[in-house]
């Protein structure tokens, strides 16, 4: 499975300087990332069968023209787009290109927003064609967990491989995560992935369990044990026997309950309410939480013994924020999941919206994703920009201030608006750091200080290198 889904970006090869200039000034209005080169040499050492990039070039160029170009990189990857621009003498030669790969060809003169169409068309296909590939690699090597865990961000892939060496061992694990980052995925993928998968896994919510029969719930109970246990009653620990326990919430169990769940983790065993007999347990327990146990305990509010008997392996799932790369790819999962429940096409993805499912926060995480992955396959939502409100609780006011489209303003106030945009994502998915941001910028360490300055970026005398 390849280990990077390299950023969008449209190489565009124009010899002539103004021309250059001009097209990349609009692409680049048109939500696009742009890297322009004078010939076509500069580019083939930039491509390969990862790159998330669509290749536009002027067919008539010096040194290597732009048919040697096209199948240079056809050569690289076959399914690479490469756009051709041709004047009005070149036509046969763009209708042979097209024959031998090309995607497509546009002739002199043109418009921008022809190129920008054919380029988000362009971008549409490469997509799709990458993302067919890592779902069958992901099939081919039988990585199940790839398949649950979407991503490829260092976090999410350290979180998998943490899953794949413990599935098999019987230690209790603690997993630690924020709400809807997919705490119940994860003891499920430790359940399925090891040689408890034949046993029950059995998901209690501590949040949602009655008070008064919480424990005959839990432990189960024998005919007579207390008013109204008219028959037996086989407990949900004991119903787990020879699979795994999932306690959600754990946080929110009572504490007189806690000392009785702690026996049973320590002996291994159950006695239903109203018997003396302990039954044995052949069970895994995995536990969930969104708080910090071990400062509750401090406070008195659980009980630090049995964090400490949870917490044997702690497993923390990294919120969306901290792995915004994975945001696109984990949508278009969930769409799909989508398109199978409500038997809908997938709208087209357009690279701006990819741009602002990054640049979110995401505060209810893959929750909150899925929710507007369902709404955009359902028709009902097309972009942050265009959101009726709905769920729009779920995301913070600089959230949507982020997301938001530049409305006006002259060519050069659009200009600076779009680049500060651009260069605060990038910043975002580096967390600050300024090397990875200049060099995916393509520009020198001097440049982005310059432009940082220049912009008013907030924040970046804290910013790292």
């Amino acid at each position: 499975m390849p280990e990077t889904f390299q950023a969008t970006l449209v190489h565009l090869i124009e010899d002539d300087a103004d021309l250059r200039h001009a097209l990349e000034q609009g692409l680049v209005l048109g939500g696009f990332t742009v890297s322009p080169h004078r010939t076509t040499e500069e580019v083939l050492a930039r491509i390969g069968p990862e790159a998330y990039a669509v290749i536009v070039s002027d067919i008539r160029m010096p040194g290597m023209d732009g048919l040697s170009l096209l199948k240079a990189a056809l050569s690289i990857d076959p399914t690479m787009p490469v756009i051709l621009i041709t004047g009005h003498g070149d036509v046969q030669m763009a209708v042979d290109a097209m024959r031998a790969g090309a995607y497509d060809f546009i002739e002199k003169p043109f418009s921008v927003s022809r190129l920008s169409a054919v380029v988000e068309r362009a971008l549409e296909k490469r997509r799709l064609v990458l993302e067919n590939r890592i779902l069958r690699s992901t099939l081919d090597g039988g990585d199940e967990l790839a398949g649950r865990l979407v991503g490829r961000t260092p976090g999410i892939q350290r979180l998998r491989q943490k899953i794949e060496a413990l599935a098999d061992t019987d230690v209790d694990i603690l997993v630690l995560g924020e709400t809807g980052t997919g705490k119940e995925v994860v003891a499920r993928a430790l359940h399925d992935c090891g040689g408890r998968a034949k046993g029950n896994f059995v998901a209690i919510n501590c949040a949602a369990l009655p008070a008064d029969i919480i424990e005959s719930e839990l432990f189960g109970h024998e005919p007579g044990a207390f008013t109204g246990a008219a028959k037996q009653r086989i407990g949900k620990l004991e119903h787990a026997n020879g699979g795994t326990i999932f306690l959600d919430e754990i946080e929110s169990m009572p504490l007189d309950l806690q000392a009785k769940l702690l026996r049973a983790i320590e002996t291994r065993s159950v006695e239903r309410l109203g018997s003396n007999r302990a039954i044995p347990l052949d069970v895994r327990f995995v536990a969930a939480t969104k708080t910090d146990l071990g400062e509750m305990g401090r406070a008195g509010r659980f009980r630090l013994d049995l964090y400490y008997r949870l917490a044997v392996v702690a497993l923390t799932i990294p919120p969306l924020r901290e792995r915004r790369e994975d945001v696109p790819l984990l949508f278009f999962h969930l769409a799909r999941e989508a398109r199978a429940r409500f038997r809908r096409e997938i709208p087209p993805v357009s690279h701006a919206l990819e741009i602002a499912l990054m640049r979110a926060d995401w505060p209810g995480n893959v929750r909150e994703l899925r929710n507007y992955a369902d709404r955009f396959v359902l028709g009902m939502w097309s972009g942050f920009e265009a959101d009726d409100g709905a769920g729009a609780s779920d995301m913070s006011d600089a959230g949507r201030r982020q997301v938001a489209p530049v409305a006006a303003g002259s060519l050069a106030e659009r200009l600076a608006a779009h680049e500060r945009a651009l260069i605060e994502a990038e910043l975002a998915r580096n967390n600050g750091a300024l090397k990875p941001t200049y060099e995916a910028l393509q520009i020198s360490r001097k440049g982005l200080y310059d432009k940082i300055r220049r912009l008013g970026i907030e924040g970046s005398e804290r910013l790292e290198d």
